[in-house]
């Protein structure tokens, strides 16, 4: 019998990358934190979704911090299109949603209406996260957007965005 104890060491890297980027965050040295996201992002993309798309949130709250929105959008739409379950994927669309609130609050909303072109190029092959992109960036745009998705935390994100 065989025994591997690759995924096992996977997870230990992966569990210690998120504590480094942690303890990085509350020293607010919020470079390294990236950087430990980023490396916990390359060694869970195709193993540990779970992980991924968790790395990709914290880093999109980074991003938030740094008022980099942009940034922020495109990690959690990322974590939403890479995530496994429709669980995560309404949780994903929740936390999109707070952040989008916090963009409108700041009135940043027109920094969401230009260069998205590479978040759009990813879910190119996603109809409704595409077409969700694309109510993002005409509310972002100011253009008066109505459109229903199937999802309901879709619509209670655009919502929290337009509101």
């Amino acid at each position: 019998m065989v025994i591997k104890y690759e995924p096992l060491n996977r997870k230990e890297r992966i569990a210690k990358l998120f504590r480094e980027a942690i303890e990085a965050e509350n020293k607010r040295d919020l470079d390294t934190a990236k950087k430990k996201l980023d490396e916990i992002l390359h060694e869970s993309i195709d193993t540990e979704p779970e992980l991924y798309f968790e790395a990709c949130f914290r880093l999109a709250e980074i991003f938030l911090d740094q008022d980099n929105y942009r940034g922020a959008v495109k990690c959690a739409l990322r974590a939403i299109y890479m995530a496994p379950s429709d669980d995560l994927i309404r949780l994903g669309f929740k936390r999109l949603g707070d952040m989008l609130f916090i963009i409108k609050s700041a009135g940043k909303r027109e920094e969401l209406s230009r260069n998205m072109e590479s978040i759009k190029a990813l879910l190119k092959d996603d109809e409704l996260l595409s077409s969700f992109l694309d109510a993002l960036v005409g509310i972002a745009r100011g253009e008066n957007v109505e459109v229903k998705f199937p999802i309901k935390e879709m619509n209670e994100a655009l919502e929290l965005f337009k509101g």
